[in-house]
């Protein structure tokens, strides 16, 4: 049998000393060996997005890529998407800094023309049942419907506002910061047209 080990303040600090850096070790470990994997389920997330929210197309639209900056300081990407090398729609990373529970990003698409073919919401922190609703709320055929529309440099209000985009039921902010992400993308794509 071994040497008990005295209980005193010096063993305990060494002892806690060793399973932080075992811990601290192992955590490092993890990172590195997932980090690669994380960083191609967010890109292959992000395809499937932009997939989701334009029209079909032959083109690959992440090597077809801008970066916006908008008047904020923040930026905007935009993912371009052709067939038979004509554009059929842009989608456009976007977000808010003003949703109920902080950032939305979302990826927003948009015809030719600038009317909205469709969007997706990658990311969130609404009050579930409430504002994390947004994802259904806003489609085709739904009460808050927003495809077909062209917000262009005026935007898209709710109607509590005086615009004509029902609102999420008792969730008015998450709406509004809804909105608003789709009106910075639409307003940026009508400045940066090429």
């Amino acid at each position: 049998m071994g040497k008990k080990l005295e209980s005193s303040f010096k063993n305990m600090v060494l002892v806690l000393f060793l399973v932080t850096l075992v811990s601290s070790a192992a955590v490092g470990v993890v990172n590195t060996l997932t980090s690669g994997l994380i960083e191609k389920v967010k890109i292959e997330k992000q395809v499937q997005a932009i997939r989701a929210v334009v029209p079909e197309f032959d083109n690959d639209p992440m090597a077809d890529t801008r970066t916006v900056e908008t008047p904020d300081g923040g930026t905007l990407q935009f993912y371009e998407a052709k067939k038979g090398g004509n554009l059929v729609g842009t989608a456009i990373k976007t977000y808010t800094n003003n949703g109920f529970g902080g950032k939305i990003w979302l990826m927003v698409g948009f015809n030719p023309d600038g009317t909205i073919y469709n969007y997706s919401v990658l990311e969130h922190k609404e009050t579930p049942g409430l504002g994390s609703k947004m994802d259904t709320w806003f489609v085709k055929g739904a009460k808050g419907d927003i495809t077909g529309k062209n917000p262009g440099t005026t935007g898209l209000q709710v109607s509590k506002d005086g615009g004509n985009v029902d609102a999420i039921t008792a969730a008015t902010i998450s709406s509004r910061a809804f909105l608003d992400a789709v009106n910075r993308a639409a307003k940026a794509l009508a400045e940066n047209a090429q």
